[in-house]
């Protein structure tokens, strides 16, 4: 499987990201358009390699090491990304912070060549785009990178390269979907507006879901139309998630 090279900006949430082990992305703008920086993330591949860019440098490489899934905004960005959706892109990736963190503005007369017409995560004189968060670099620039940060760099290419080879981590979508019910359950609680015995209500009808999605995996072992047996391909739920439903919807549920 052919390797493919990704360059992420991460100037507000490098340290949670590295930390924890992740990218993560809103879905849209905070205008609700589409932003081809966060549709990137639903193309990167197990095994493809990440260039953590933060204040100026490549302070980081990382190898993907699953494939995009839904989930919260992680609580650990604080007040980064006020704008943000709740709800975006992540994808775990398995990051190496580089002793020789290098600055690519130093060198952009070797690079500049390799910066593509679009979507470039530079500008011709070698600053960060902050508009940028997740593009896709090209072999050449990567390269580049690789020979400027040196065995840091190779060593990391040849693990990406085992791990595209290699089982993937699994998306773990459920822990996901279970913080995500779990955030929008505690707004439920603590709404005043909303009455006690309807908050009760709703509640039940969430961990009515959860049994339903219990009782369906003791007899389901498999999809009955295209036999995947994946766990993180097999979602129980009903026709519309808990999560996704307005309040009238969870009550309904109940009847």
């Amino acid at each position: 499987m052919k390797v493919r090279y990704w360059w992420v900006n991460q100037n507000q949430t490098f340290r949670q990201e590295i930390d924890g082990g992740y990218l993560w992305s809103p879905k849209r703008n905070k205008n609700g358009h589409r932003n081809p920086f966060y549709e990137f993330m639903r193309e990167v591949a197990p095994g493809d390699v990440v260039f953590s860019f933060c204040d100026t440098r490549i302070a980081a490489i990382g190898i993907v090491s699953g494939y995009c899934r839904e989930s919260p905004k992680p609580e650990e960005f604080g007040t980064a990304g006020t704008n943000w959706s709740q709800i975006g892109w992540r994808v775990g990736v398995r990051w190496q912070r580089l002793a020789n963190a290098i600055r690519p503005k130093d060198h952009i007369a070797q690079l500049r060549s390799e910066l593509a017409t679009r979507y470039a995560p530079l500008t011709s004189d070698g600053n960060g785009l902050q508009s940028v968060y997740l593009t896709r670099v090209g072999a050449g620039l990567a390269s580049g990178l690789f020979r400027l940060i040196g065995n840091e760099a190779s060593s990391v290419s040849d693990i990406g390269y085992e791990t595209s080879r290699m089982e993937r981590d699994s998306p773990a979508p459920e822990r996901d979907i279970e913080e995500w019910e779990r955030r929008v359950e505690d707004a439920i609680v603590t709404d005043e507006a909303i009455r006690e015995t309807e908050r009760r209500a709703l509640v039940q009808a969430r961990r009515g879901q959860g049994i339903f999605r219990d009782n369906v995996r003791t007899i389901e072992r498999a999809c009955r139309i295209t036999k995947v047996e994946r766990a993180e391909h097999l979602i129980a739920s009903h026709v519309q998630p808990w999560r996704d439903s307005s309040n009238e919807q969870r009550a309904a549920a109940r009847r």
